[in-house]
């Protein structure tokens, strides 16, 4: 305890000092109010010099000027402001495109030095890390918007962007630009202000939602205005938040023009090349400034229907991938090339990675520029893109305390960018009210970096061992140990990971699946991954081999309700709910389970599919508007057990298939396949109705003895999953409840049933 509370006191202490630094000018090309002038500022703090190109054009064109910048020997900033009527005079006319070339110690500076020379050139990198080229024309890390991607149908190949022996070759015409943008005001629409605990959270791919949808416009399908277009339907399927996929901007433009077998198309987009910058493919609009118009609105457009917006950010690696063997050939794109060491997080020989990702190196997290950099980002997403929260990826990187050869997470440090996301942006209470929601992936590649249940305050994470858990219970009975009690605590919040901290149930965000994996249906459909199919339904390499699914026996009937019993046991418990975009209608990726690089109507959400399984649709959509319904499945604080407002009834209390309470024995007993349980709805604000739950996840019917009623209450069945009752109804609707017929009632193999009190 005393610990705890000396750390607090630290970052009380360190808080205070760091309100009291003014804020420092933003990163980037920013012009003034006025606009007449304009102000480039770029972080490099091994740079020996920085020159900004500006260019009329995005690509094909040279450059119109270039200017030196200043470096400010305390912050390591680098800038200049250029008056925006000389430019007109050098003939930058309308937008300004723009990028960096930058010498140092490995490449120093010569007069001689013309694009397209090895002029100073030493080494492609050396012994401190060092990477500058001056031949490689570079994004800026904090471009508002950026003109086009690498690799185009001008530019098949980023070949030119590499060192080593194409050091010489020069990219300036042909390399994406960052664009200039007129001031952006804030985003100043409405926005919902739920608590997270009250969510109800929809992943998806923001292409993928509308790319195969006939009720939007064609040319708008798999845009931010097409998006927009869905607020309603999400709204009334009873979504709160909807989760996008990856939006800032990263190598995709060729998804559509490279040849269907070849791999390595980036459709989820997990490898971003500038964290300011919506995704211009997105775009309806296209123009200068038309990605960021589009995306507001976009927003707007969910906000109207009191949605929240989420999106995934990867600030664990970039697109600039990572180095080969030789330890000298890498792409140059931007962060490598203005401070390849401060960026990334350096291996023991820094002429190599540290690498917790699997797909390129680290960045560097420990490092104050690249903490400013994250904080600004998700500023920016917040305060002038309208987001009203952030998943993510592999988020433990975030908190890696080392800046070189190693890993060391570090939860507790008051710098680092996971607590400074808390304070600054900030999160949201847990009352709810104005903030943002934070949720982390825990876990990600090496030792030291699984860490579910250990971040800070302020932050929810991904459950996995709630994945796990109901995974094994549906698809792995007799090949895995399964005891209740391990389905109770994540049934209740997962307090043994997260109530010891602080935290409150909500920290816990509950998926049976999400984009990295089967869907829904595929987790009952499929044995194992089929990623080798041809295209469009692969080939995708990778993809885990640790699925825990089954095809139920391959029966259809039997397949649909092991989904109706992955949705019910993810929107029947205790803390957030996710679900995959398109699990609502049952859709499939057809056995693919690693689907990132399936730009294709297989990967696309399949609008067709409520009309074939209508039956599951009303059922989502209803077990939606249950758990809404019901506050005392989404409490703001842990059971605690024991009777709050003297009815009797504890808050919580677990039941055998016999009616009597289950104690420790029987919930650590794995030949055990059934746990009941009680909500006492009368303990919430506001008060509802007592809950029974019940799940059998053994293979056989049993006789069930519902627990006592309250005095004058019966038993009424809300909620019943087995196949039998197929093509009614597996729910029904409010007020149409019956009741049971006796204290006891029969209870199909792997199913679950809700009965409410009334």
């Amino acid at each position: 305890m005393r610990s705890r509370l000396l750390l607090a006191l630290l970052a009380s202490v360190l808080l205070s000092v760091v309100a009291a630094i003014p804020a420092a000018e933003p990163l980037g090309a920013r012009f003034d109010a006025a606009g007449e002038k304009l102000t480039f500022r770029v972080y490099s703090g091994a740079a020996t010099r920085i020159e900004v190109w500006i260019y009329d054009a995005p690509i094909g064109q040279p450059s119109k000027v270039f200017y030196e910048l200043e470096p400010d020997a305390k912050s390591k900033v680098w800038s200049r402001t250029v008056s925006v009527a000389e430019l007109r005079e050098k003939g930058v006319t309308g937008t300004v495109y723009y990028g960096y070339r930058a010498w140092g110690p490995n490449w120093p500076y010569e007069t001689l030095w013309r694009p397209g020379t090895l002029n100073g050139r030493k080494e492609d990198c050396d012994s401190a890390g060092n990477r500058f080229n001056p031949n490689k024309l570079l994004l800026d890390p904090c471009a508002l918007e950026v003109s086009h991607d690498a690799c185009n149908a001008r530019v098949p190949s980023d070949a030119i962007f590499t060192s080593g022996t194409n050091a010489n070759l020069d990219t300036g015409v042909l390399a994406p630009k960052s664009i200039a943008l007129p001031p952006l005001t804030a985003y100043d629409g409405p926005r919902p202000t739920r608590a997270f605990k009250d969510d109800i959270v929809y992943e998806v791919h923001l292409r993928g939602l509308t790319k195969a949808d006939p009720t939007v416009p064609e040319k708008e399908r798999g845009t931010y205005a097409g998006a927009a277009r869905k607020a309603a339907y999400l709204a009334g399927l009873g979504i709160t938040a909807v989760e996008f996929l990856p939006l800032a901007e990263f190598q995709n433009e060729q998804n559509d023009t490279v040849g269907p077998t070849t791999r390595g198309m980036n459709y989820w987009g997990y490898s971003p090349n500038a964290y300011f910058a919506p995704e211009r493919r997105y775009a309806l609009d296209q123009s200068p400034g038309g990605p960021t118009r589009e995306f507001r609105e976009m927003v707007r457009a969910f906000h109207a229907q009191g949605l929240k917006v989420f999106v995934d950010v990867v600030y664990n690696h970039t697109g600039e991938g990572g180095v080969a063997a030789d330890g000298k050939t890498a792409r140059l794109h931007s962060f490598r090339g203005l401070d390849n060491a401060a960026y990334y997080q350096p291996a023991a020989n820094a002429r190599f990675y540290q690498d917790n990702n699997g797909v390129g190196p680290n960045l560097n997290a420990a490092h104050p520029a690249v903490r400013d950099l994250i904080v600004d980002s998700l500023r920016h997403w917040r305060e002038v893109l309208g987001v009203d929260g952030f998943r993510f990826d592999l988020a433990p990187v975030l908190g890696n305390a080392r800046d070189r050869d190693g890993f060391q997470f570090s939860g507790t440090d008051p710098a680092n960018a996971l607590n400074r996301a808390v304070r600054e942006l900030p999160a949201r209470p847990a009352a709810g009210g104005p903030g943002v929601d934070l949720i982390a992936e825990p876990w990600a590649l090496g030792n030291g970096t699984y860490q579910v249940g250990h971040f800070p305050a302020g932050w929810a994470e991904w459950n996995d061992k709630f994945r796990d858990a109901f995974r094994r219970s549906q698809n792995k009975l007799g090949v895995e140990r399964i005891v209740p009690a391990e389905l109770a605590r994540r049934l209740t919040g997962s307090p043994d990971l997260f109530q010891d901290d602080g935290r409150r149930p909500a920290a816990s965000v509950n998926f049976i699946v999400c984009h990295d994996g089967f869907t829904l249906a595929d987790l009952y459909r499929y044995n194992a991954k089929r990623n080798g199919e041809k295209w469009p339904y692969g080939p995708s390499d990778g993809g885990s081999d640790h699925n825990l699914s089954w095809n139920q026996g391959g029966d259809p009937a039997l397949q649909r309700q092991a989904a109706r019993n992955g949705l019910a046991l993810t929107l029947l418990s205790v803390g957030v709910p996710l679900f995959n975009g398109g699990d609502e209608m049952l859709r499939t990726q057809f056995g693919n389970n690693n689907t990132y690089n399936l730009d294709s109507e297989a990967n696309w959400l399949d609008w067709t599919l409520p009309k074939q399984f209508p039956n599951f649709a009303a059922f989502a959509r209803k077990l939606l508007a249950f758990r809404r319904t019901h506050a005392i499945l989404r409490p703001a604080d842990w059971f605690s057990g024991r009777d709050g407002n003297g009815n009797g009834l504890p808050d919580l209390s677990w039941y055998t298939a016999a009616g009597r309470e289950a104690g420790t024995p029987y919930l650590d007993d794995a030949s055990n396949t059934f746990l009941g349980w009680i909500l006492d709805g009368t303990e919430t604000e506001p008060p509802g109705p007592v809950l029974y739950c019940a799940y059998h996840w053994g293979a056989q019917a049993i006789e069930v003895v519902a627990p006592p009623n309250s005095a004058g209450k019966r038993w009424h069945r809300v909620l019943d999953t087995r196949s039998a009752l197929e093509p009614a109804d597996n729910i029904v609707n409010p007020g149409a409840e019956e009741p049971l017929p006796a204290m006891s009632f029969p209870m199909a193999g792997r199913s679950v049933v809700v009965l409410l009190e009334k």
